[in-house]
């Protein structure tokens, strides 16, 4: 594929808002992770997540509309307008026929959603806000998008749990590719530290229940691991084509060049044990970005922390690079501040490209007793100086979707 400059980047997380402040926790591997307090989740398995504490002072977003809105939707218009202010885009310039929104998630607005079921199962249907039916489904976020500023391009919501929003990202620059808009938002979001969605995390039996020491309980690739901790946010990147963006004198954090998908066809919530159909969605990313297996410098892993998908991954990994796959640096940044779901891989792909901006690898944290057949270097709980020229992040989705997309500096 054609390269796909990234010129902008805007982000929610429990790490942080502004940039900056992510980065510096980002790089010094200080968990975001702590006890539920918005609700009582005592009684769950697991009641520890990644909060997002300062959401209010960086939106502009009105009451008014806060009240149709879900949280999702909140962060989602935040990520937004930071990204355009970050790639200093003047959309009053710009012909917003072709401007698109391409987001992903894996469980919509849960809080909005069981907020007003609860009232309507108390006081009947007069108790239910007339904006349930748009506040909580999943493509609401691209519907609030384009609404807040007028985009009418060809845009697209995919729902692929953990791999929604890199597929979506990479969606994007396909369509670029394929000459269907001038930009694109691109990235996802997600709200799931609520009642009901976090019974459905529970449920799915991937979530942490080390509840005492809530920030050394995510711990991917570590022997004593038992699964992730939830997160809330959101991540948007603006998305053109190289020759636009120099065309505009446009700062660049880096371009996507490839990207592969497959799916492992074998268990409806697990992924396959010997990871070949990841492999080959790697395979296909490299493939189409024309570059062979000793070009990659780092590679974002999905670092799920369960046995399966830890080992599963790493095996993937030994098949494409061989005898280099113990060289190769990598390393699973959201163990700092916790598994977005859908939103995961547009965190991923901003940790990476401020990761090749510093010439620095951020870390695996709570790493401390490797499983021994998670023998890669994942750069446990220190970051590693390295200059990054070509990076691989890599998501997967339960039922075994599998995702991998290139980024070149």
């Amino acid at each position: 594929m054609s390269p796909i400059a990234i010129t902008g980047i805007g982000l929610i997380s429990p790490s942080g808002i502004d940039k900056r402040k992510f980065w510096s926790n980002i790089k010094a591997g200080r968990s975001a992770i702590e006890t539920i307090t918005r609700f009582d989740a005592s009684k769950y398995s697991s009641h520890v997540a990644g909060h997002v504490h300062e959401l209010d002072a960086y939106s502009s977003v009105s009451s008014r509309l806060l009240k149709k809105i879900d949280l999702f939707s909140h962060m989602a218009l935040v990520a937004s307008e930071l990204a355009l202010q970050d790639a200093k885009m003047d959309l009053a310039k710009e012909n917003l026929e072709r401007a698109g929104i391409f987001m992903g998630n894996a469980i919509g607005g849960w809080l909005y959603g069981e907020t007003e079921l609860r009232d309507m199962y108390i006081e009947g249907r007069e108790g239910v806000s007339p904006f349930l039916a748009s506040a909580w489904f999943p493509a609401a976020p691209q519907g609030q998008v384009s609404i807040h500023y007028g985009m009418k391009g060809y845009s697209k919501t995919v729902v692929a749990d953990r791999a929604s929003s890199l597929m979506a990202i990479a969606y994007g620059a396909r369509t670029l590719n394929n000459g269907k808009n001038d930009f694109i938002l691109a990235g996802g979001m997600e709200a799931p530290v609520t009642p009901y969605a976090l019974l459905c995390c529970v449920t799915s039996g991937m979530l942490t229940q080390k509840n005492e020491t809530p920030s050394t309980a995510y711990k991917p690739y570590d022997k004593n691991r038992d699964g992730f901790a939830i997160a809330e946010g959101a991540g948007v990147v603006i998305l053109e084509s190289s020759e636009r963006a120099k065309q505009r004198g446009a700062r660049v954090y880096g371009s996507i060049t490839g990207f592969g998908t497959t799916t492992d066809g074998v268990d409806r919530i697990h992924p396959a044990e010997d990871g070949r159909q990841l492999a080959r969605a790697i395979e296909i990313a490299l493939h189409n970005a024309d570059l062979k297996p000793q070009d990659i410098d780092y590679i974002c892993l999905d670092g799920a922390a369960t046995k399966i998908s830890d080992i599963s991954e790493t095996r993937a990994i030994k098949q494409v690079f061989n005898g280099r796959a113990l060289k190769i640096p990598c390393s699973a940044p959201k163990s700092i501040f916790g598994n977005m779901l859908g939103a995961s891989g547009a965190l991923d792909v901003i940790a990476t490209l401020l990761a090749m901006e510093h010439s620095l690898i951020p870390p695996t944290i709570n790493l401390h007793d490797p499983d021994p057949e998670c023998d890669l270097d994942y750069c446990a709980n220190k970051a590693k100086e390295k200059e990054i020229n070509r990076a691989l992040v890599i998501n997967r989705g339960r039922g075994g979707i599998n995702c991998a997309l290139v980024l070149e500096k």
